[in-house]
């Protein structure tokens, strides 16, 4: 008996031949390759989304499991520095692939007009969108009340500790209600106060708080002066400095197009030529990213639960309420609003082909919390599956993914008003309209990088002359809420991008019928 292998057609095929006395017969036992070859076809042609989705499911599990097993330390050293790697990848290309896009983009315009309109209407839906996304939050965290629904006795320690820290740093008391007056609260003064004293101070608390003071001490016209580097090379070396970067992008191409063509020929050759370059590093690098999403996920889960998994669930039971206001919100800006947004402005557009075109980068952006390190598939998204042309996308987008954070902005809103109400302070509508306005301002100035929102809430705590220190309770769960809200982030940055492009008379549609 021997066996011989050959392929054919793509299949690998495998001939038993065996003698006996009727003669040679042969049998060809090809189940199992094609079997195989079957699934491995399959899994080749599902659509990155799904190989994306089934990476962040079996990272969960696992980081479960190996928490379970007690070997949180080995997919902390392991497995979690693949993820840090992916993100790493992720911003080596954003910043030049936002540099080379922008130029590109405003080279091919031959009109400045058209660019001054571009920007106008750029600003204005990231404008609206977030003032809605904080009236949104405004309206659910006062519905709910989810501050409102903890332990009476934790909430009037809470209150006396406020009052305390108002009293110590001279701020008048929001509500103009004293407790600390109240001779029923006596002894549970004198306890919350002993409680205080021993507090140790959190070292990456301070550090928030600090850079928090040094943005809020800054002049009304700062944004304006950060805006513009003094060293570009400087700015290209640092991802928090894109707005830097885009300015640079802007002016470098207005005024290339400001020249003659015949000289700009070869500057402009060259940036389409490291356009695409950097495009097709987006390409190899999202081949790898389920695998990549699965190390993220695991890392990420596993420093939460350490070697006990019901950690993470205890977690978000202390803070039920106040993440499931946070999640209620932005699942209403991702499945109502912006769908709805894209199919009333853009005609022809339907939920099937909204989500299908955009959802790589939306579950890019859930498993790396980061506008920044999610832009380059961002692109890739809109400008490949949804019809957006290279010029609209290589300027609404870079901009969306610094100016644009609806999702940053609504959590600030939920999250101020939810830690006033478990402190039992009532905030009147003309300090929740001070939050509208400053979380609106404050999520522009916000980093396109994780937990960046976290020193925007503190300055949003200040505007209302609340506790600052506050942040410290929502501390465990902002890494998962800072996830979902990156998507509302760049969700919206999908939407606006269509719909400018969809006015400017710069959406293929014909790129729909895959789709569908």
């Amino acid at each position: 008996m021997w066996g011989t292998a050959q392929v054919e057609n793509g299949l690998c095929k495998t001939r038993w031949s065996y003698a006996d006395s009727s003669g040679l017969y042969d049998h060809r036992f090809r189940f199992v390759f094609l079997k195989f070859e079957a699934n491995h076809n399959r899994m080749k042609n599902l659509a990155l989304h799904w190989k994306i989705i089934i990476g962040l499911v079996l990272g969960v599990i696992f980081a479960f499991i190996s928490s379970a097993l007690g070997w949180s330390e080995f997919t902390i050293n392991w497995i979690d520095p693949f993820g840090t790697i992916f993100i790493n990848l992720l911003k080596l290309i954003a910043v030049p692939l936002v540099l080379f896009s922008i130029i590109k983009g405003i080279s091919g315009l031959h009109d400045t007009a058209k660019l001054g309109r571009l920007a106008s209407k750029t600003l204005l839906f990231y404008l609206v969108t977030t003032v809605i996304a904080v009236s949104v939050g405004l309206l659910l965290v006062n519905s709910i009340k989810p501050g409102k629904l903890v332990d009476d006795a934790q909430r009037l320690d809470n209150r006396l500790a406020y009052e305390i820290w108002a009293q110590d740093n001279e701020i008048n008391v929001k509500d103009g209600q004293h407790y600390l007056k109240d001779e029923r609260y006596v002894d549970r003064v004198a306890v919350v106060q002993e409680l205080m004293a021993s507090e140790v101070p959190d070292a990456s608390l301070e550090a928030k708080m600090q850079s928090a003071k040094k943005t809020k001490d800054a002049g009304p016209l700062q944004f304006i002066v950060d805006m513009v580097p003094s060293n570009i090379f400087l700015s290209l070396n640092n991802n928090g400095l894109m707005l830097q970067v885009i300015f640079f992008a802007i002016f470098f191409g207005v005024t290339l197009i400001s020249i003659p063509r015949d000289i700009a020929a070869p500057v402009i050759n060259f940036v389409d030529g490291m356009n695409e370059v950097f495009l097709k590093m987006v390409d190899f690098v999202m081949q790898a990213a389920p695998f990549f999403v699965f190390a993220l996920l695991a890392g990420v889960i596993s420093k939460m639960a350490g070697d006990d998994p019901n950690a993470v669930i205890e977690i978000f039971k202390g803070l039920g309420w106040y993440s499931l206001t946070v999640v209620l919100g932005l699942a209403f800006m991702i499945f109502i609003f912006y769908p709805m947004l894209a199919q009333l402005l853009v005609k022809g557009m339907n939920y099937k082909r909204f989500f299908r075109a955009i959802s790589p980068a939306q579950f890019l952006a859930f498993s790396t919390s980061s506008s920044a390190a999610t832009l380059p598939v961002t692109m890739d998204c809109v400008q490949d599956n949804l019809g957006v042309s290279k010029e609209t996308t290589s300027f609404v987008l870079p901009i969306g993914a610094t100016v644009n954070m609806d999702g940053t902005s609504m959590y600030q809103a939920i999250a101020v008003v939810f830690l006033a109400q478990f402190h039992l302070v009532d905030l009147d509508m003309t300090q929740q309209l001070t939050i509208v306005l400053t979380a609106t301002l404050a999520s522009i100035g916000s980093a396109a990088v994780p937990s960046a929102g976290l020193i925007m809430l503190i300055i949003v705590l200040e505007s209302v002359g609340l506790n600052p220190a506050w942040v410290a309770i929502i501390f465990p769960v902002d890494r998962i809420l800072d996830m979902c809200r990156t998507t509302v982030n760049v969700t919206g940055d999908c939407t606006v991008a269509t719909v400018v492009a969809n006015s400017e008379g710069q959406l293929n549609k014909d790129v729909w019928s895959k789709l569908d």
